[in-house]
């Protein structure tokens, strides 16, 4: 119904006490690590495909400008 943004604090909570117990805490900081990097190299990629969408759409345009 809600999704995924509905979990609330108390669903986190508890989803970091799972991990926590499944992972244990000497795992924790590197998990985290790789999450972070993940994300990083995530938002990376979609930043360079909208600049790439942008630069398409900015060509059309000019192309057009100079058909004029």
């Amino acid at each position: 119904m809600g999704g995924l943004g509905a979990i609330g604090v108390p669903g986190l909570i508890i989803i970091l006490v799972i991990v926590l117990i499944v992972f244990g805490p000497k795992k924790l900081p590197e998990i985290g690590g790789a999450v972070g990097k993940t994300f990083a190299e995530f938002k990376k990629s979609t930043k360079g495909l909208i600049d790439d969408e942008d630069d398409d759409s900015l060509k059309k345009t000019n192309k057009k400008s100079d058909d004029l």
